[in-house]
């Protein structure tokens, strides 16, 4: 079937449903036959320059409909290490080595202590830092991230296997083991399948504040959690799973309960310190060894579980059986827990609650970290990409005994620092993880509890927000630091969960209040000069510098009239124009801040304006229900005849990127009761800066960047248009007609340039209006018939918006001299002809209006 087939079919179903196609009738006409050339409404009849198509559904579903080479670009994305892996070199290797065996030294102990954390045997935190570093490389866009278990993921973990193991229902049938690797399978397939679609963007919406305190209140729910163990107090005393203001109470309570592991975990605590902070202050005294000393420092967390656990051999090799301190005990060689995973309805049940909490931690730690480090390092990293590494991580993990994990903030930054250089790195830590499976299992049984506790709280508190970051977030966002403090609050007082729930809901409640409640501003003209700095100051008569290089030092800026933006208040900013207003969106224009814009819109307006028709409000009858006026008797309402009636709008949509079908009906709204307001006049809107071609046809279909008709007839008068023109470039340009003409000015010294090409750069100063008046004439659509021959211009040029919206404008000093343009046409045509519509002006009164 045809094109014009098609047009027909459509045409036809329309009418039988009723739809109107034509219903905009920009032109107010019912046919076009009485369009006038040269100064009609759109002058497309007459024009050859460009005219503005609408986009269409058809279009944006090409547009966004992958073809052949966006599948195979897709499917190379999804393994990225094939952009880099044929271009490995020995440097990089170099690289790679180093870091990977630092950061192997650094996960074995603390996949150990985190796996306590998960209520689990400390083999599984080593399976998931193994399973973890050999799978992420392949999926991997950030060279700095180590996946493997993290204290607060296992601690929720923790939460959500001692949860579902209460249930007798679950405890008698399955192991925590199982629990824990199914909730990672579960977590996993659904943050993979985030990442395969490409969602990853909607870890946006979670804030740096909520991450932060989140991260914050859990180091604190968990550093306090281990001080039982790390004074030996038994778990029957003191709950450590329970809200952190009742473990330090049972802490406190409960101080006579310590036994011989205070001295292993408060002596190996302090040791952690020491060594840390000796090794900073070294690194400053000592510049030239900062690396080494970086290296050493890295190790503390290796060096001191090995002392400990030289001095648990000594104290308990003749008390295996019962040992003067808690100790691991036996450890098992190898992937002793290898096998397919049990996943089941019973089990997914059981955790179905705490499964959102999981996915959330699981993403906004790995995002966050990722992003940070790759800003850090001079990269960009792929969120959905990332978010496909963790889940495929954490859905093969299990078969090895592995546990839900992510990214580690702690082993990243080493790791970064390490001199990292590739993902690769990662199999090497892998390689040292395996080699403590298979042959450090003897060694781990006289590990004390207590220095794994110590490591834990070594570990969590360097994740603890400093006060001058808060400090920071004060002086940015005030409102964020009540929501940082309250996700604290709530984390220290309640429980993990919750303190991620509050942080993102009271987030996204900021986000949607700043949004509904965004107020525009009104916007006056001033004339600015650019100075050099060192001309400014109290004794300077006039401005008159300007800067090197600059074709001109003074030019139009629009400020808000309340100085709201902080600009000098001394400096008066007035509207421009009597009865034009001229309002800027501050934060979107959408459904949520509609009503609020036009609010404020709309009261400001009447505030500063009067009735065109006052005579209408001075009978009680004609008056709205909600205006009755003074009651009978008393004085008349008085009217200030001082204040100017409403002529124009202007709105600058440059803060606008899309438009909804709520809040264009809210302009319609305000369009009519202006029109009520103005009556018997109808207001112009003129709109600039719009972005966005779908905004335009929308604003277009509901009647906006095209004239208003009469109301009494419907049909325009003759009208003239204030388009905004550039040069099309080349060697006959304005440009190098400028650039000439510059040149000869500097040989010859001479000020005189009559009979040479005029000057067409463009300028928002009123200077520069004879030049434009001179680019208008140079297009047909703007020559009357006495100009034709008259007006020869060098440069090309052409429109910059379409001539069938010439309401809709580039920039509002285009708009403003549109605005003031046919407003004095208006006044000139009613002086003549009372009352007849839109008329033609001399190419002067745009010169003035300017």
């Amino acid at each position: 079937m045809s094109a014009s087939a098609w047009t027909k079919l459509g045409h036809g179903v329309a009418k039988v449903l009723g739809i109107h196609l034509d219903y905009r009738n920009e032109t107010g006409q019912e046919t076009h036959d009485r369009m006038t050339r040269g100064e009609s409404v759109f002058s497309v009849s007459s024009a050859d320059d460009y005219i503005e198509k609408e986009p269409t559904a058809l279009e944006w579903i090409t547009e966004n409909t992958p073809d052949r080479q966006d599948a195979i670009n897709y499917c190379l994305s999804l393994f990225p290490f094939t952009h880099w892996i044929l271009r490995y070199n020995l440097q990089w290797l170099i690289g790679d080595l180093v870091a990977g065996i630092t950061i192997g030294a650094v996960v074995v102990p603390q996949g150990m202590a985190y796996a306590k954390l998960a209520e689990l045997p400390v083999q599984y935190g080593l399976y998931s830092a193994f399973m973890g570093t050999l799978i992420y490389w392949i999926f991997a866009t950030s060279k700095d991230i180590t996946i493997g278990p993290v204290a607060v993921l296992s601690t929720v973990t923790g939460n959500v296997v001692l949860q579902a193991t209460s249930d007798p229902a679950v405890a008698n049938l399955y192991s925590k083991q199982e629990v824990a690797q199914s909730l990672a399978i579960i977590a996993g397939s659904v943050v993979a399948f985030i990442g395969i679609i490409r969602l990853g963007w909607i870890v946006e919406f979670i804030s740096l504040t909520a991450v932060s305190a989140f991260i914050t209140g859990s180091a604190f729910y968990i550093a306090m959690g281990q001080v039982p163990g790390l004074l030996g107090i038994s778990k029957k005393y003191v709950n450590s799973r329970a809200a952190t203001y009742k473990v330090v109470i049972g802490t406190l309570q409960n101080l006579d309960k310590t036994k011989l592991d205070a001295a292993i975990g408060l002596t190996g605590l302090l040791m952690l310190y020491l060594i840390k902070y000796t090794f900073v202050y070294l690194a400053k005294r000592y510049p030239a060894k900062r690396k080494g000393f970086f290296f050493a420092n890295t190790l503390r967390t290796v060096f001191v579980i090995l002392l400990y656990t030289l001095i648990g051999w000594l104290v308990n090799m003749h008390h295996r059986e019962k040992p003067k301190f808690k100790i691991l005990g036996h450890v098992p060689r190898g992937f002793t827990d290898a096998g397919v995973p049990t996943v089941n309805k019973t089990i997914i049940k059981s955790f179905a609650g705490q499964l959102p909490v999981t996915i959330i931690v699981m993403l906004i730690e790995h995002i966050a970290i990722s992003k940070s480090f790759g800003r850090i390092n001079n990269y960009t990293i792929n969120p959905s990409q990332e978010l496909l590494a963790i889940g495929a991580t954490n859905c093969l993990g299990p078969f090895l005994g592995a546990y839900p994990a992510t990214g580690s903030f702690s082993r990243t930054a080493i790791k970064s620092k390490a001199g990292v250089r590739t993902p690769l790195a990662g199999v090497i830590t892998a390689l040292v993880v395996l080699l403590a499976i298979y042959a450090l299992p003897a060694v781990f049984f006289y590990i004390p509890n207590a220095i794994l506790s110590a490591v834990i709280i070594h570990a969590v508190m360097d994740l603890i927000t400093p006060a001058n970051t808060l400090y920071q977030f004060w002086m940015i966002s005030p409102l964020e630091v009540p929501i940082f403090l309250a996700g604290v609050f709530v984390t220290v007082f309640s429980s993990i969960e919750n303190g991620i729930y509050t942080t993102i809901c009271v987030s996204a409640a900021l986000l949607l209040y700043r949004l509904a409640k965004a107020r525009g501003r009104f916007l006056g003209k001033i004339k600015v000069h650019s100075v050099i700095g060192d001309h400014i100051g109290s004794e300077t008569k006039g401005i008159s510098s300007a800067p090197e290089g600059g074709n001109t030092s003074v030019r139009n800026v629009f400020l808000p009239i309340d100085h709201r933006d902080g600009s000098n208040p001394t400096i008066g900013v007035s509207h421009t124009h009597p009865g034009v207003f001229i309002f800027r969106f501050s934060e979107g224009f959408n459904y949520p801040n509609a009503s609020h814009y036009f609010d404020h819109f709309v009261a400001t307006i009447f505030r500063e304006t009067r009735r065109t028709d006052t005579q209408s409000i001075l009978r009680p009858g004609d008056r709205p229900w909600n205006e009755p006026g003074p009651r009978k008797g008393k004085e008349a309402e008085y009217i200030d005849y001082k204040k100017p009636t409403l002529k124009a709008v202007i709105l600058d949509f440059s803060s606008v990127n899309n438009v909804d079908v709520t809040s264009v009906q809210h302009m319609i709204d305000v369009r009519n009761q202006l029109d009520r307001y103005a009556s018997p006049d109808t207001v112009e809107w003129h709109l600039a800066c719009i972005n966005n071609r779908w905004a335009k046809r929308a604003l277009a279909s509901a009647g906006f960047g095209y004239p208003t008709p009469e109301a009494a007839t419907g049909d325009f008068h003759r009208w003239k248009p204030v388009y905004s023109v550039a040069e099309m470039g080349g060697v006959e340009s304005a440009a190098a007609a400028a650039e000439d003409e510059l040149n000869r000015r500097r040989r010859n010294t001479q000020n005189d340039v009559k009979g040479k090409p005029i000057d067409v750069q463009s300028s928002s100063s009123s200077d520069d209006n004879g030049h434009y008046e001179q680019v208008l004439s140079s297009s047909k659509a703007y020559q009357g018939p006495e100009q034709k021959n008259s007006v020869r211009v060098s440069s090309k040029v052409a429109v910059v918006q379409g001539l069938n919206r010439p309401l809709f404008h580039v920039d509002l000093t285009s708009a403003l001299q549109s605005a003031i343009t046919n407003i004095k046409t208006k006044e000139a045509e009613s002086d003549e002809h009372p009352r007849k519509g839109y008329g033609t002006i001399d190419a002067d009164d745009i010169l003035k209006s300017a």
